[in-house]
């Protein structure tokens, strides 16, 4: 007799299936392809991805090849045509058009506004009293900007968990001070808050966000140019009159980049404080 398929069964396959896309995000990716990496029958794959994920795999690559798109035009010099065909487009025009249904600009312009236009508004910090949070994390070893990778990982597992966004909050710590820890060495974790019935297993650690002080600036846009929220955080503290405390920044996403525009995403840059 067969073993009930459970929940965490499906998670870890489509854990690798999340890992694969990564992994091959330059390659052709077929839906045969990707139920061979899940064990999963060709025929019924995609209506359990799209359940489980909330996307389709089409939905997935081109999110996640225009997302590393947005990274290198906001990061580096290289010539958009180069660019656009790393993200699969095989002209120019092709890939403005889907880039601008995404990011609501050209890729020239996206790259010229590195730093908000001079006329939006400006960007605050408060200082809050905040409640711990309790998240389920995925480690990441790397450059900051993929973590989007530990990110994809984690929600293949919290998808057959019934963990969404909302209410659930994807949560970032970052463990190394990025000043000085090279990039390929930087820690951090990509988390999603959950209850105390959740417990960690072989995909998750769970982590404890501590309550405490902590200067929150409100970034309002695109992951890539989210260090344009670090500056001015940071540029705010020395004229604050307050001091760091000795634990690592936290990024809170309030709504879900699967769902929504990169110009409306919104994430909490959180500076622990001292008390």
């Amino acid at each position: 007799m067969n073993r009930p398929v459970t929940r965490e069964s499906y998670a870890r396959r489509l854990n690798r299936v999340a890992e694969h896309i990564w992994a091959h995000l330059d390659a052709p990716l077929d839906l045969a392809q990707l139920a061979e990496v899940a064990c999963l029958s060709p025929f019924h794959f995609h209506r359990i991805y799209r359940a489980m994920i909330g996307e389709t795999v089409a939905e997935t690559v081109s999110r996640l090849r225009l997302q590393r798109a947005s990274m290198e035009l906001a990061r580096g010099q290289a010539p958009i045509g180069e660019i656009a065909v790393r993200a699969g487009y095989a002209s120019n025009p092709a890939f403005t058009r889907a880039f601008r249904a995404a990011y609501d600009q050209t890729p020239a312009a996206f790259r010229a506004a590195r730093r908000r236009n001079s006329g939006a508004d400006p960007m605050t910090v408060e200082i809050q009293d905040r409640p711990p949070m309790r998240i389920a994390t995925v480690p990441h070893k790397g450059p900051p900007q993929q973590i989007g990778q530990a990110f994809d990982r984690l929600m293949a597992w919290a998808g057959p968990k019934g963990v969404v966004m909302p209410p659930a909050v994807g949560v970032a710590v970052y463990l190394d001070d990025m000043s000085v820890v090279p990039p390929a060495e930087q820690r951090a974790l990509a988390g999603i808050t959950v209850g105390p019935e959740v417990a960690g297993d072989e995909t998750v650690t769970i982590h404890e966000v501590p309550a405490g002080r902590y200067a929150v600036l409100l970034y309002r846009g695109p992951y890539a140019q989210i260090g344009t929220g670090y500056e001015e955080l940071f540029g705010w503290l020395p004229t604050s009159g307050e001091e760091p405390a000795h634990a690592p920044c936290v990024e809170v996403n309030l709504n879900d980049p699967r769902k929504t525009a990169p110009a409306d995403l919104l994430t909490e840059l959180c500076l622990p404080l001292k008390a």
